[in-house]
């Protein structure tokens, strides 16, 4: 009687102490309060979650039909100054007239949006009853709109509590949003696809942003015809971004080694690590990148090329959306942040900017040189796929290779020569590293842990390519 008294104790210790995660016990709670993983220190499980998309020639010519079967009554539709008399829009407008759709126009969003401008754009959705959102542009343009969608929503939210930590508050969204339909004329964010919108937050001169799948568009409508209106350095720096989110999301932390194990699912990062989903889309969209993207930079008539890599976007917006991204992200929103004079070609703004896909691409020879380590086979196969003869390359010069095949890649696509040819010195690095640091969300998926001394490496490394 003893010995069972005694086993009963112990099954009841080893319950107090068993891990709480779903994966290691029945027991275990939903409950937003329930505790942390007690035992297991990782992640056990990964979450595929991608908008529905819709792709084909002349498709957004459906868009009034879509809405008025959604029983739209007031459409808010999104978009840019520039963008707002081109095809795509016209399209669009067009559409919804035939189909006698009730909408409201906002063409003041931002390229590279900042705080300021997400709040402008919020106060306009506010100020109506929007029940469905249109955005029709590139990233900056559907990010803005996702943003307006989230506090509309979430009226009484304060701007800090969605954005990600620690930055802000990273409070996850509970709450119900309106039905967003995207309409991407950049090949490039991906998006489209993803939960996730990033803009500077001009105090602290870095870009950040905010991630939940609850942001994801409802649907969206890939129409090639639109990427034919991108100006060349446009097409370049749009898919150099696609590029990098299919490097670094192959190359990110595997799912199951990223940290902490989540109490509940609702806290599970929309980037949760490569995982064997995302690598299929990730290393297709490379392979797109490899084929297609010269022909699309250099001919804009290039139907099959430009609308290849609009797909490519795609592939690359599930594949990071899903996975993440890491160091040339991370480093790249200081980069963006902090620009002085700089204005990039084929861009018609009125103010100093670095585009996305440049930021990011600036330091990706050095990034992989550093990461290869961790996984040389991924790095060797990432070379591979860009053109690179692997057959007699040791493991560990897996790194060094990658980044030479990325110098001859951005070469021949004529990129500016590292972050000097935009404006950074080298006593500019200080702070480009302070602007690195905030940006957890994605450097924690970097497969080798840095320092503060490997981000200056690694910038000042990337302040000349060639």
């Amino acid at each position: 009687m003893a010995g069972r008294d005694r086993i009963a104790h112990l099954l009841r210790q080893l319950e107090k102490a068993a891990c709480r995660c779903p994966a290691h016990s029945n027991t275990y709670h939903q409950g937003a309060g329930a505790a942390a993983c007690t035992v297991r220190k990782t992640d056990y499980a990964f979450e595929m979650a991608s908008s529905n998309i819709r792709y084909g020639e002349g498709v957004t010519r459906e868009i009034g039909m879509d809405l008025q079967n959604m029983g739209a009554r007031n459409v808010c539709l999104m978009t840019d100054k520039n963008l707002s008399v081109l095809p795509p829009v016209k399209a669009v407008l067009e559409s919804m007239a035939q189909n006698g759709v009730n909408y409201k126009v906002y063409d003041q969003v931002r390229v590279e949006p900042t705080d300021t401008s997400f709040k402008q754009a919020i106060a306009f959705a506010k100020n109506d009853c929007f029940d469905v959102y249109v955005a029709v542009g590139g990233g900056s343009v559907i990010d803005t709109c996702k943003a307006a969608n989230l506090y509309a929503s979430h009226p009484e939210a304060d701007f800090l509590d969605f954005v990600n930590a620690p930055i802000g508050k990273g409070k996850p969204v509970t709450g119900v949003l309106k039905p967003l339909i995207a309409v991407p004329t950049t090949a490039g964010t991906g998006s489209e696809t993803t939960g996730v919108a990033i803009f500077d937050f001009e105090e602290l001169k870095a870009k950040t942003g905010i991630a939940s799948r609850a942001l994801k568009p409802t649907l969206g409508m890939v129409d090639s015809l639109h990427t034919l209106h991108m100006p060349e350095r446009v097409a370049a720096n749009s898919g150099f971004d696609v590029l990098c989110h299919s490097l670094e999301s192959y190359t990110a932390l595997p799912y199951n080694m990223r940290k902490p194990c989540p109490p509940n699912p609702i806290n599970r990062p929309a980037y949760q690590g490569s995982n064997p989903i995302s690598d299929v889309w990730s290393r297709h969209a490379l392979n797109v990148v490899a084929k297609y993207m010269k022909r699309a930079v250099r001919d804009p008539e290039d139907l099959e090329a430009r609308s290849s890599m609009h797909l490519a976007s795609v592939f690359a917006g599930i594949g990071f959306g899903n996975a993440g991204v890491h160091l040339c992200h991370g480093m790249s929103y200081p980069i963006a942040g902090n620009v002085k004079t700089y204005r990039a070609k084929g861009y018609n703004v009125d103010h100093p900017v670095v585009p996305h896909g440049l930021s990011v691409v600036l330091t990706s020879p050095a990034v992989f040189n550093f990461t290869a380590p961790m996984c040389p086979e991924r790095h060797l196969e990432a070379a591979e796929i860009l053109g690179a003869d692997i057959s007699r390359v040791k493991r560990e010069d897996a790194g060094p290779l990658l980044a030479d095949t990325l110098r001859q890649f951005l070469y021949d696509l004529q990129v500016e020569d590292g972050l000097s040819a935009v404006g950074y010195t080298k006593d500019d690095v200080p702070d480009l590293v302070k602007g690195t640091i905030p940006q957890e969300r994605v450097t924690k998926l970097s497969p080798r842990e840095h320092t503060e001394e490997d981000l200056t490496h690694l910038f000042e490394a990337s302040l000349k390519l060639y």
